[in-house]
């Protein structure tokens, strides 16, 4: 498993409301997507990110983060034969992505995903 990135997300009862704090305050301004239930947001040199989730659409659990990776097949693999729980399958998503959620051994659930783009 080989991490390329690790957005933060964090649940907000509403997207619209919250986002003012996190694109006007924070300065994090540039919407990635906004699919209703989750949206990213992104300073304008990308360096910074964050994503606001109301409650996943698909898994029976949120994650706190989202970690990215170019091998999204090899990393749920290598979560099985490790042991890890997986609380949502791999699975690819209406909206594009490949992803899966694990619990890790302190009971973070983390989304592991694969943006085919």
């Amino acid at each position: 498993m080989r991490a390329t990135g690790v957005t933060a997300n964090l649940r907000v009862a509403d997207i619209e409301i919250a986002k003012a704090f996190y694109t006007d305050y924070l300065g994090l301004a540039t919407e990635g997507f906004n699919l209703g239930w989750v949206a990213s947001y992104a300073s304008p040199d990308n360096r910074a990110n964050i994503q606001l989730v109301t409650r996943d659409a698909t898994a029976p659990q949120d994650s706190v983060i989202s970690v990215n990776t170019d091998d999204i097949d090899g990393a749920y693999e290598e979560a099985l034969q490790r042991g890890y729980e997986i609380v949502h399958p791999i699975t690819t998503e209406p909206w594009g992505v490949r992803r899966f959620f694990v619990q890790a051994p302190d009971g973070n659930v983390i989304n592991i995903v694969n943006h085919s783009d």
